[in-house]
């Protein structure tokens, strides 16, 4: 992850520090939907740094219905997030709701929050429209002196947001997850690899890629990895990526037509003899 500034790990510091307390005894009392959504402003503006009357939209109005609050940034929507009672558990359906109103809008982001749990999901426009949860914090089990957990925060906070830092963790955490790592095991180039570290260790044994392919799929990797829409989409991913690599190769591959000819080697001006060397030289 890109370095933190300074001024912004001290507030992020400060933030916890500051609304700990705050949402602790929020929970004590038990507060509704509403005294929550107005913690949760607070919080986006004092720890996160988005500017309150600037930035942040209350009521945002989508087809007939409402979402609690929205992010935007330049003029343009960033992001929705549905707020619900600081005491009430965080569910799927509360994910749902928010992300279909994203996906009626185009946004690629959602926050459902209810003050103390902060549940961040990319949408992901397939069909049916899914989300993915890419980041989920505990605000009140963070440790101001922890780095890792100041920079969990970093990644909602504006500043990690237009330098990239939660597109940048999604894609590392896709990178790393087992549809991808279940579908880069099964790519050609890898079961190559493999074949060929077979064959050094049993020289005299004749194994294609076709008889791994088919024992790690049959015995070793777990179905689950290779179905599905997350596989299907980690395949597409990887093959697309390997075509990139092959054409960026093709295109650093000299031109035989527009290759320039060798300049030839001087031509003696001795006319040619069949005498040998010694021969010509007692001439």
């Amino acid at each position: 992850m890109a370095s933190i500034p300074k001024k912004v790990a001290e507030r992020l510091v400060a933030g916890l520090k500051r609304f700990q307390p705050i949402l602790a005894a929020a929970k004590a009392r038990d507060v509704g939907e509403t005294d929550t959504v107005t913690i949760v402003k607070d919080m986006l503006a004092d720890v996160f740094g988005y500017d309150k009357y600037a930035e942040l939209t209350s009521e945002f109005a989508i087809r007939g219905t409402y979402c609690d609050l929205a992010i935007k940034l330049d003029a343009l929507l960033a992001t929705l997030i549905e707020v619900k009672a600081i005491g009430l558990e965080l569910k799927e359906s509360h994910s749902k709701q928010a992300v279909d109103y994203a996906a009626n809008q185009g946004v690629d982001w959602v926050l459902l929050t209810n003050g103390i749990r902060w549940c961040v999901y990319r949408v992901v426009f397939s069909r049916p429209i899914v989300q993915e949860l890419v980041v989920d914090i505990d605000f009140m089990t963070l440790d101001p002196k922890s780095e890792s957990d100041i920079e969990t925060l970093y990644l909602w906070c504006k500043e990690g947001w237009q330098r990239s830092a939660l597109g940048d963790f999604h894609t590392q955490k896709q990178a790393l997850s087992r549809f991808f790592l279940g579908a880069m095991v099964l790519s050609d180039p890898v079961l190559e690899i493999v074949r060929r570290e077979l064959r050094r260790v049993s020289p005299n044994v004749r194994i294609d890629i076709e008889q791994i392919r088919t024992v790690l799929v049959n015995e070793v990797v777990k179905r689950e990895v290779m179905e599905g829409d997350k596989a299907d989409e980690a395949r597409k991913k990887i093959s697309r990526s390997a075509s990139k690599s092959l054409r960026a190769t093709a295109s650093k591959e000299p031109n035989a037509e527009s290759a320039q000819p060798e300049t030839p080697a001087p031509v003696a001006d001795s006319a040619p003899t069949d005498k040998p060397p010694d021969v010509q030289a007692n001439a």
